[in-house]
């Protein structure tokens, strides 16, 4: 097959290392199947030319109208995902290159997607209008598939799965670790993910959270013995701050910490490997524990980490419905049953990792045709 020219266009930039293990797996299958040229469409193009296998970046929020035009004229195939990029906030910003493309003739996969909340009539039109001018789209969760034919999307819907759970582990220096990090790696440990009130996440009630977090927090640390260590995920400021305002209401804020090194995705999942148990937040956070094969409990905010847990076949607790005490009495549960759960959890990511893969195939016939 000819080197093909496949643009990718998403929440790119070093912003969020969810977002980046999404990027990685993507240009991974992408690699392993044909001869590409690969373009990403970035808000920190520097970032992403220095942290991803590709030959080009554009500096996607700052291109004018006609640059961006030029870039995509170049395209076989334009990709819009993955992740969750479809709510209120910013859905609008991310059509845009799917909207140009659109007028050139360029043909637009949309690649394993979450969507809301969409609320707002006109958003939701727009949305609706776009992909139903797409040739593919795949969602990653079945309330993204519900939502997109309630607005009115006509093309076909496919339910694959989030591309990082084919994330493969990379090494991490063990002596790295300890030089770095405040916690002992031979200790009984447990990882905690939280996360800031955003776009995405408008209605986060963050005093409510930080309390059942730290109660969660010092219960396990009662119960079991152990340390806890907060995985920031966004990289900016801050999962970082709202790990320390977790840490600043637990009664054993001593064996808490945060993790102070910068890790790539693979790095998570080796550095959750020495761990027996997470409590998480964030959904790539929890696709990291999965793929380290560590039991995990989800605490979801929104639909995406919701569809994650229920594809997984597990127990979704929605964290404005639940009290410190029923947290606490489902994460001992779970502790207690952590083998079984660990089993159970690795037989329901091997048929996600299936599904998961039709997204790249999705791609090859695309560009076949």
């Amino acid at each position: 097959m000819a080197t093909k020219k496949i643009g990718i266009s998403g929440s790119y930039g070093g912003i969020n290392l969810g977002d980046e293990a999404i990027l990685t797996s993507i240009i991974m299958q992408i690699r392993r199947s044909l001869p590409a040229e690969i373009t990403v469409f970035s808000r920190n193009a520097e970032h992403t030319l220095r942290s991803h296998a590709v030959e080009h970046t554009v500096q996607s929020r700052e291109r004018s109208r006609r640059e961006t035009i030029e870039v995509l004229k170049q395209l076989d195939l334009l990709i819009l995902g993955g992740g969750g990029i479809f709510y209120d906030a910013e859905a609008e910003v991310y059509l845009r290159e799917v909207l140009l493309a659109h007028e050139v003739g360029v043909p637009v996969m949309i690649y394993a997607v979450s969507a809301g909340p969409l609320a707002s009539r006109s958003v939701r039109e727009k949305v609706r209008d776009a992909l139903n001018q797409v040739a593919v789209i795949t969602v990653r969760d079945r309330q993204s598939l519900h939502l997109f034919d309630e607005i009115g999307v006509q093309q076909e819907v496919l339910l694959t799965a989030d591309p990082a759970v084919l994330l493969e582990a990379e090494p991490i220096n063990q002596d790295d670790l300890q030089r770095t990090e405040a916690f002992d790696l031979q200790g009984r440990l447990i990882g905690l993910s939280v996360r800031e009130l955003g776009p995405a996440a408008p209605d986060i009630d963050i005093a409510h959270y930080h309390r059942l977090v730290a109660n969660a927090a010092d219960f396990l640390i009662d119960r079991f013995d152990t340390e806890v260590v907060f995985f920031p995920l966004e990289l900016r400021s801050f999962d970082v701050q709202h790990s320390h305002g977790v840490v600043a209401q637990m009664r054993h804020a001593q064996r808490a910490t945060v993790l102070k090194g910068e890790y790539t995705p693979g790095q998570y999942i080796s550095l959750l490997k020495y761990f027996e148990f997470a409590v998480g937040m964030r959904l790539h956070f929890l696709i990291f524990s999965a793929l380290a094969n560590i039991p995990f409990m989800g605490l979801p905010y929104a639909t995406k980490i919701t569809g994650f847990l229920e594809e997984l076949r597990l127990e979704a607790l929605g964290l404005e419905n639940i009290s410190a005490g029923m947290f606490i009495a489902h994460i001992d549960r779970a502790w207690g049953s952590r083998k079984e759960l660990r089993a159970h959890i690795d037989a329901a990511l091997q048929e996600m990792k299936a599904r998961a893969r039709m997204n790249n195939e999705a791609v090859l016939r695309l560009l076949s045709e």
